[in-house]
């Protein structure tokens, strides 16, 4: 009993300390976010739940500017695009200029020998001007895991892939490419165009490759999530695909089927010692971890505002499980797949073992996926006819799209999903307030704060909406609509009539992004995917990149197109003033063009069908050595 109170006695009075300390750290807080803060709020119920931080927000904002202006003579926007140029113009010059040398830059890298055919895949690549003829980590990523299984077990597990659901088997026999009619070995009413895609790239390189199958995802989504106990050796070899699919798969349905989920499956490929593992951690309430999701510690030049250095396709959900309600994918009703399997998908978040290859929708032409998109010859035209000039272009910020963005399963998060987030958050009943940093009209060269309704810079600003629902929606169709803009249909063409284009990820990746690329506009790009592209593109010169908060993309226009109509009228109420706001525009919008002029040219010159065929012919190359039961005998050597 006595040690009870003595207990007591001792936890009032670190109480009386903790109190103060608390509200020191609180205000020390507040003044250190109050530059970068309030985009508190991706909805209105997370506006709501957020009221205290954001009025401590606006009075320190409200105590600095009754005290003096609150000026910024530095803006992070010019440096992060500076040093962009200064990064892709070193990527660019270091590229080998001969085959010795290439050979060479291989070996340091991976610290092997190239895969036999290296030499005649450089003469492809010289021969077609490709670019970036180093830049090939990627497939060596995604191939590394498969080093430990032998030629056999390599040849049986690529077959057996194939017998599953939405998964069609691409062959190369005898120089042919041939889609292979395989008997599956579960229910499966699919076939997908990704499968038709490949052999397309396929065509000019069949020849020069060795006899080998190649399992092709026909889903949008990540298929392979192999559980942490059995990525390394030897447990990864001590698994026998000799007894048949089943014995690697067990039971296994095209849907979860209630035995299940996404998450479920992604938490198992975690390290023990990461919080996904951990059950509490892993499905506590996503609330509890809100200020984390919205704000993310800034890096670079910048300390008083926020903005993304590059997209999240390196998040990691193992450390950070409250962020998996963000995403939709972790929803997904497609069964994924639990065993190392080579399957060859368009895309996949960090943790998934996919094999990347270019996304169909980036090659051929599709009337919604094409730039350009010309029914009458093969090639797409290179301007399109919807074009529109730089000057004539809207300012505003648009997206449209269907609801997709994840599935059911569990039900009931839709809300969550990336596509919802951002609607509501760029809705006009949204009651959020955001810090608008712009310039500055009466001292050139600086930047001011203005606290804005975020109702009235989605007026002024946003132009997004769904034109579809799809899927469920806690409250119905109806709840859906009430909270999310919903507009017509357009076709793709209407986009090129804005600056600035939203790009957001749905069931997958972005199937649109070649064709944001290759228009005179700027893609805003947020995503957690990465592509066969990824290393080669240079966010802050070729495109735009957004956090998964979303919420500096209201300081992005600020800075590229001048304050909003709402943003120059409460801070003319502010601190009254005649200058001319007109002049606090033109130089943000010249560097925002040269954004859209370097993403056209990366379309151009390395975003090309022949830049994919190298990709494509030089990830073969590879895939066939690990086919060998000699893979040294299948190596190149000068």
């Amino acid at each position: 009993m006595k040690t009870l109170e003595r207990r007591d006695t001792q936890l009032i009075q670190r109480r009386r300390w903790i109190y103060p300390g608390c509200v020191f750290v609180f205000f020390m807080l507040a003044g250190f976010y109050a530059g970068r803060r309030d985009h508190a709020s991706t909805d209105v119920d997370e506006a709501k739940s957020r009221t205290s931080w954001s009025s401590v927000s606006s009075q320190w904002l409200q105590f600095t500017r009754s005290t003096g202006p609150d000026v910024i003579s530095e803006h992070p926007i010019p440096g992060l695009m500076a040093e962009a140029e200064d990064k892709f113009r070193k990527l660019l010059e270091k590229q080998s200029k001969t085959l010795p040398e290439a050979v060479a830059e291989y070996k340091r890298r991976y610290g092997r020998d190239p895969p036999r055919g290296f030499d005649e895949w450089w003469q492809f690549a010289k021969d077609n001007n490709v670019k970036l003829v180093d830049e090939f980590d990627a497939i060596v990523e995604d191939l590394e895991p498969f080093w430990v299984l032998s030629g056999e077990e390599m040849r049986r597990r690529a077959y057996q892939a194939g017998q599953l659901p939405s998964i069609d088997l691409v062959r190369i026999q005898d120089g042919e490419v041939i889609d292979v009619k395989i008997e599956k070995a579960f229910k499966d009413t699919e076939r997908g165009h990704r499968s038709l895609g490949l052999r397309r790239l396929l065509e000019k390189i069949r020849r020069k490759l060795p006899n080998m199958d190649f399992p092709v995802n026909a889903k949008a989504e990540g298929r392979v999530l192999v559980p942490w106990a059995h990525q390394n050796y030897p447990n990864l070899t001590l698994q026998d695909s000799s007894g048949g699919v089943t014995s690697m798969v067990g039971e296994f349905t095209p849907d979860w089927s209630d035995r299940g989920s996404v998450w479920d499956a992604y938490r198992r490929t975690c390290p023990p010692d990461t919080a996904a593992r951990q059950l509490y951690s892993s499905y506590r309430n996503p609330n509890a971890d809100q200020p984390k999701a919205l704000l993310r510690p800034s890096s670079g030049p910048s300390e008083r505002f926020f903005f993304a250095e590059t997209v999240d396709d390196s998040f990691d959900f193992c450390q950070n499980p409250w962020a998996h309600y963000k995403q939709g994918h972790f929803f997904s009703d497609w069964r994924t797949i639990p065993v190392l399997y080579p399957v060859f998908s368009p895309a996949k978040a960090r943790g998934f073992a996919d094999i990347r290859i270019p996304s169909h929708y980036y090659h051929g032409q599709n009337l919604r996926y094409t730039y350009g998109f010309d029914p009458k010859n093969r090639e797409p035209k290179e301007v399109d006819d919807m074009e529109v000039p730089w000057d004539e272009k809207s300012d505003h910020i648009f997206w449209r799209g269907a609801t997709t963005g994840g599935g059911s399963t569990p039900p009931g998060f839709s809300p969550s999903y990336q596509r919802h987030r951002f609607l509501r958050m760029g809705h006009e009943g949204s009651s959020a307030n955001y810090t608008i940093v712009h310039a500055s009209p009466s001292i050139p060269g600086n930047f001011i704060s203005t606290t804005v309704p975020a109702k009235d810079l989605n007026r002024d600003i946003m132009d997004v909406a769904f034109v579809s629902a799809v899927g469920n929606y806690p409250g119905g169709v109806g709840e859906l609509m009430r909270v999310h803009r919903f507009a017509d249909s357009v076709p793709l063409g209407k986009h090129w009539s804005y600056k600035y284009l939203l790009d957001l990820d749905g069931m997958g990746y972005s199937g649109r992004f070649m064709a944001l690329m290759a228009s005179d506009s700027v893609p805003i790009k947020s995503t957690v995917y990465k592509e066969y592209f990824t290393d080669w593109l240079q966010p802050w010169l070729h495109y735009i990149p957004l956090s998964s908060s979303y919420t500096e993309i209201y300081n992005i226009h600020a800075y590229f197109s001048g304050p909003s109509a709402s943003t120059i009228e409460i801070a003319n109420a502010t601190s009254p003033t005649t200058n001319d706001w007109s002049t606090t525009k033109k130089e943000g919008d010249d560097q925002l063009r040269r954004i859209a002029r370097a993403g056209k040219q990366w379309k151009k010159t390395i975003g090309r069908t022949a830049d994919m065929e190298a990709y494509v012919y030089r990830l073969c190359l590879e895939y066939g050595r690990l086919w060998a039961d000699d893979r040294e005998a299948m190596s190149f050597v000068l």
